[in-house]
């Protein structure tokens, strides 16, 4: 909870975002079943929906920076086990923190009061002082510096906390966060495994290899940091994932071959490794979380927001957003990133995409099939307010002012560029515009048709206010969004829009729920009355036909359960709704959890497979402590151990 003074004329608003249903939870709970109303469809048997966000061990939100990025990673799950002779799907909750580095140092020094690393809002704060900045990277490298030191229960070797998303590759069901490697968990209890680098992961058996993400030297620690949203093939299997760093070229490009694959598709018979290839083109360190994966090319997008530790020198913050910059995209063949073509367009922020396909026309000389274009969806910011918002900061003015023609309302919104490849002397985006007028985040689509056309997108929006007034506090969605893109991409084509500014659909969120028509290609299932969601996610049905034939899942939770005084009621609860995604009407099952689940960031939905065939695990990491041992207990070491509480007291 939140801490609250006594006296209201002291009292300060709480942080948005470490408040309400935004406040962390402190309990874990193994897999316990549940009470659900409605009929759970039998294509969740034997699978589990995991949902990843930060939760920070403490929530002292007064006196401190703190980010809704921040927090240690919490894994929050519902498996789905088919028990008894008649087949009863019975769901089961579970929420576990993931043991990364830094969360066991953390609990095994309760000295330290505040997170160990510094808050994503003391980097991005114009008012943070370079002596504060300074000062808080120094207090981290000294904890991370006395953990490998004797007395220490855990050595931070890596200082990711895996808080951000999750995705299964090669039997690993992996969390994510662009600090650091994935990390593997178990399902359906969630355990945390160890760190996977791309060639082998802590605590399977025999887990040799070789360097994999990173390489080897003194710079491998920050190239081993990796995109909180790696891709997997559908088709080919193969994992694709980049990496962001502080020093030239800044990115570097991998891809983890399908399980017992010698080598990859469509590369030779000698290419069974493919880490650390450098994108040539990017100019400075970027704060890049997203990209853009197709059957044949990869898209890395080169933004104007910095994640730059030389800023500093330049009296500017770590983070800082450059409005009368260019947004650049970088489009290559997906083994040759040496062959990047960028395309350069007005500023803007994008955090995640939602697909990218290729578009190939029939050349009769050769015969053959030939890329000519790129397409991409991405859910496209028209500024960086979200960045500062999420640590409750008010975004800054910009330095340059932003010409006349190139200023845009505050929005996000589901765009579609596509990125001509046909001419060899000039990069061309043909198109770029807006699908439609209404907020839309979180983005996500059936898995079988990623990478490829796909019909539908499915995501969060807002119905009760603009996705600029909602920045002026915790944004919470509360309107489950399904678009046909496709009949909105070909509207475009047939009558396109204003470039960059336009939208196909100008409609807003009441004119479409208001909407009559069966054909509509936006529908959206609006929340009850004080309920919000979070990121939907689809599985399909087994024997439908259709692309949309299947379920939404989504943890919801109703505000109702909320004090005057903004804060959760003791017992607060959240939900799991199943939603019929071909209607977006119809809820078919309601799942009653024993807890509430924060608002977070990206789930993913394992199948009956995934969870079957999991890779061997040797051992899991624990919050144990170890033995001491007896000669611990000697004069020398009590004075050590002494001298060392007094060192984290001071930094605590």
């Amino acid at each position: 909870m939140t801490k609250i003074t006594n006296d209201p004329s002291e009292r300060k608003p709480p942080h948005p975002y470490l408040s309400g249903n935004f406040a962390p939870i402190q309990h874990v709970q193994p897999l316990i079943a549940c009470p659900y109303t409605g009929t759970i469809p039998l294509d969740l048997a034997g699978g589990e929906y995991v949902r990843n966000g930060g939760n920070p061990l403490a929530n002292e939100s007064l006196g401190r920076d703190a980010h809704w990025f921040d927090g240690d990673g919490m894994l929050t799950g519902v498996a789905f086990r088919l028990v008894g002779e008649k087949g009863i799907i019975r769901p089961e909750f579970v929420n576990q923190y993931i043991l990364t580095d830094v969360y066991l140092s953390t609990i095994t020094s309760p000295a330290i009061s505040t997170p160990l690393l510094p808050s994503i809002a003391t980097l991005v704060n114009p008012l943070s002082s370079l002596l504060t900045i300074n000062l808080r990277i120094i207090r981290t490298l000294l904890l991370v510096f006395l953990s490998h030191l004797p007395g220490s229960e855990q050595a931070i070797k890596k200082i990711s906390v895996a808080n951000t998303a999750l995705v299964y590759h090669n039997g690993r069901a992996l969390a994510t966060c662009e600090s650091g490697p994935p990390m593997r968990v178990a399902l359906p209890g969630l355990e945390t495994v160890g760190w996977y680098n791309g060639e082998m992961c802590e605590g399977e058996p025999c887990a040799v290899g070789g360097p994999g993400f990173g390489g080897e030297g003194l710079s491998s620690f920050f190239r081993e940091w990796t995109t909180a949203h790696p891709r997997v093939d559908p088709d080919t299997k193969e994992l694709l994932l980049f990496h962001s760093t502080f020093v030239p070229p800044y990115v570097h490009y991998s891809i983890v071959r399908p399980l017992d694959a010698k080598t990859f598709v469509g590369k030779s018979p000698s290419s069974g490794k493919f880490y650390n290839a450098a994108v040539p083109g990017i100019r400075s360190a970027k704060m890049m979380h997203d990209f853009g994966v197709s059957k044949a090319h990869t898209v890395i997008m080169d933004l104007p927001l910095s994640l730059d530790p030389l800023n500093l020198a330049r009296n500017k913050p770590v983070v800082a957003y450059d409005p009368s910059a260019r947004s650049r995209f970088g489009v290559f063949p997906r083994y040759r990133p040496e062959k990047v073509r960028w395309f350069e367009t007005r500023a803007c922020c994008i955090f995640h995409t939602a697909n990218t396909w290729d578009s190939a026309v029939f050349d009769t000389v050769s015969g053959k099939e030939n890329v000519e274009s790129v397409n991409m969806l991405a859910c496209r910011l028209t500024s960086a307010s979200l960045v500062f918002s999420a640590g409750a900061l008010a975004a800054p003015v910009p330095a340059t002012a932003v010409p006349d023609h190139e200023r845009e309302e505050e929005q996000c919104r589901l765009y579609y560029y596509n990125f001509h490849l046909d001419s060899s002397k000039q990069n061309v985006i043909r198109d770029q515009w807006a699908l439609s007028a209404i907020p839309f985040e979180f983005p996500s689509l059936r898995d079988s048709a990623s990478m490829s056309p796909a019909k539908y997108i499915y995501g969060c929006s807002v119905s009760d206010t603009s996705f600029g007034a909602a920045l002026g506090r915790a944004v919470k969605m509360n309107a489950l969004v399904k678009m046909d893109v496709e009949v909105l991409i070909e509207r475009g084509k047939l009558d396109p829009p204003t470039t960059i500014s336009g939208c196909v659909d100008t409609r807003n969120v009441d004119e479409i729920l208001t909407s009559k028509h069966m054909d509509d290609p936006i529908k959206i299932f609006k929340m009850p009355d004080g309920w919000y969601a979070q990121e939907p996610r689809f599985v399909a049905r087994q024997d439908g036909v259709a692309e949309d034939d299947g379920w939404l899942l989504s943890y919801v939770f109703d505000e109702r359960q909320l004090q005057e005084d903004g804060e959760c009621m003791p017992g607060a609860k959240s939900e799991l709704w199943i939603i019929d995604a071909k209607s977006m009407s119809e809820v078919v099952a309601k799942i009653q959890l024993p807890q509430r689940v924060p608002y977070g960031l990206h789930g993913n939905w394992f199948s009956k497979e995934d969870v079957s065939s999991q890779r061997p695990i040797e051992r899991l990491r624990s919050t144990l402590r170890r033995d001491k041992e007896e000669s611990r207990s000697s004069l020398l070491w009590r004075t050590w151990m002494a001298v060392r509480r007094i060192v984290e007291i001071s930094l605590a």
